[in-house]
């Protein structure tokens, strides 16, 4: 037997510099339509878009450290759209109206998925954030690698995106 999630109820991360990075996140999350459910000056946990996000400021003397994506744990979040055109909006918001370190803007990722769109960015603390949209049924659709006549896994993941080397 096996069970079928109904997607990621909520995230929570830890960040070093809760004065930075709490308003970046409450702007970032009421642009994304989410409501915020619990704020102090340490915690904030906003809700919506069928998810939560918790994000809380590491107890003192355990602040000293910045995320560090090729530490073991999180490398990024990915927030689905719905359009390639709510990725450009996105993107708009967040190049101009927070202080996101912008990793890339609008691009196309093909190699990933097909008709893969996305942007990647970084909160204070340099925890990545992507946003992405992928047409259709992805992988599982036509031209998808789990589709009707894909190639099925890969067996390979990098900045090439999914190959069979």
């Amino acid at each position: 037997m096996s069970v079928e999630v109904n997607g990621i109820a909520h995230i929570q991360l830890t960040v070093s510099d809760g004065p930075a990075c709490l308003p970046f996140w409450e702007s970032l999350l009421h642009f994304l339509e989410m409501q915020t459910l619990i704020s102090n000056e340490t915690t904030l946990y906003c809700i919506g878009s069928r998810t939560g996000i918790l994000v809380r400021e590491a107890p003192e003397g355990k602040r000293e450290q910045r995320f560090d994506q090729d530490r073991s744990g999180l490398h990024h979040l990915c927030f689905r759209a719905r359009s390639r055109e709510d990725v450009d909006e996105i993107y708009r918001f967040v190049s101009t109206e927070t202080a996101a370190t912008i990793v890339h803007g609008p691009e196309d990722g093909s190699h990933f998925a097909p008709g893969y769109y996305s942007i990647l960015f970084e909160d204070p603390d340099g925890i990545r954030i992507e946003v992405n949209h992928v047409p259709g049924r992805g992988h599982f659709g036509d031209g998808g690698r789990l589709g009707p006549g894909g190639t099925g896994p890969a067996n390979r993941y990098g900045d090439d995106g999914l190959t069979d080397a």
